[in-house]
């Protein structure tokens, strides 16, 4: 490969990176509009202060881990290639940000702002690359075990359980040691509503997330030899599979609306490479229907306080798509082949139970040690302290 080559990929997933970091805007922007009017400023700060650890903790460790490549180097290497293994630690990056940033929409207007910078450093820096490592590096023999026991490897081209499940599944454990927010589940029984504070910024950040996703898709493909115009329709489909889904189950709810599209989109990551547009459809469909199901089961039955519904959209939906790659990624159901069904769902299950035993060990500790919930005073207020000091030495009206 000459250096045109090693130049023009570079560049390829220098836009991919580009725009999967525009969709961090769009999880700040979703969880702006779902939170109550006095957590929005708490909500932008988090999500922004997320992902600048996550940086830290997978420039220093994450990457590594996962990959096996070490970046305390001379220059001189780190620009070999024109520089594309930085390039690829930078849009892997943005993935392995998502999980906090998923994690971020559950435990909204309770938790505390330092001890979830900590776990994000834990959860980014070696938790997540550890799975990562395993689905997309073949790291430990997992995945040449399930291969020959299995006929083919878990495939999930774009993180349906790698990101978005793995998220999902710490969040709700998270959410289960935090508890609900006061005055959310009355002792008189009922549920008493919290209201989204802006349906514009929560519609501004599905948008966003959505355009988004096509770096987030078809750009995993890493280099412009594997581009995939197939990956970009798969992603149409299941999209709009979603909102349609959601539509209709949510009964024109704005807000089972715009998540549906995100549920649709969370789906197809995995098999988004293989499927025929029409199973694409078909797992959008059902990821949405999903999704407005299991978010009104979790708030109103189960008491589940889940801000953002991040275990039924990215938990479930993601879960869901990785075993959905096993079902239309088939030749007999017009797939391109090469998945497993059996593959998938041991791969699926693997992703969640990791996630599930980690994220328990993390969050738990952490909760032991130094605690992660706001005092009620703090949550009645509508931020962490650590916000509130920060705004006390700030000369910004409004903070």
């Amino acid at each position: 490969m000459g250096a045109f080559e090693f130049s023009s990929n570079t560049l390829f997933i220098l836009l991919g990176a580009i725009m999967v970091l525009a969709m961090h805007s769009g999880f700040a922007f979703l969880e702006l509009g779902t939170v109550r009017a006095k957590n929005q400023v708490n909500a932008l700060v988090k999500i922004l202060c997320d992902f600048a650890v996550s940086t830290l903790a997978y420039f220093v460790v994450g990457y590594s881990v996962a990959y096996g490549v070490n970046f305390m180097v001379g220059a001189e290497q780190l620009v070999a290639k024109s520089g594309f293994e930085l390039t690829r630690f930078f849009f892997l990056l943005t993935f392995a940000a998502a999980v906090p940033a998923i994690i971020s929409g559950g435990i909204a207007e309770r938790s505390k702002f330092n001890t979830q910078l900590l776990a994000t450093a834990l959860i980014v820096g070696g938790l997540y690359p550890f799975f990562e490592g395993i689905a997309w590096n073949d790291r430990y023999g997992i995945q040449a075990w399930i291969e020959t026991s299995m006929g083919a490897k878990f495939h999930d081209f774009a993180g349906s359980v790698v990101v978005h499940a793995f998220g999902g599944w710490i969040a709700l454990v998270a959410v289960l040691l935090l508890g609900s927010r006061h005055g959310r589940y009355p002792k008189s029984g009922g549920v008493c509503a919290h209201a989204p504070s802006s349906i514009p910024f929560l519609a501004l950040g599905a948008w966003i997330l959505s355009v988004g996703w096509f770096g987030f898709n078809v750009m995993s493909a890493q280099t412009l030899d594997k581009i995939s115009g197939l990956v970009a329709v798969n992603s149409l489909m299941a999209m709009s599979g979603g909102t349609v889904a959601a539509l209709w189950l949510g009964r024109n709810d704005p807000g089972f609306v715009h998540n549906g599209p995100l549920a649709g989109l969370v789906a197809v990551c995995a098999g988004s490479d293989v499927m025929h547009p029409l199973g694409a459809l078909v797992t959008g469909l059902i990821a949405g229907a999903l999704f407005v199901f299991m978010f009104t089961l979790t708030q109103n039955k189960w008491k589940i306080d889940d801000v953002l519904g991040v275990w039924p959209l990215h938990g479930l939906c993601g879960a869901w798509g990785g075993i959905a790659c096993g079902i239309f990624g088939l030749k007999s159901l017009g797939g391109l082949g090469g998945v497993s069904l059996n593959a998938q769902l041991f791969g699926t299950a693997l992703g969640v139970a990791i996630a599930l035993i980690g994220g328990f060990l993390i969050y738990g500790l952490i909760k032991i040690l130094w605690g992660i919930r706001l005092t009620e005073e703090e949550e009645f207020d509508g931020s962490d302290l650590s916000i509130h000091k920060i705004s006390a030495s700030s000369d910004h009206n409004g903070w």
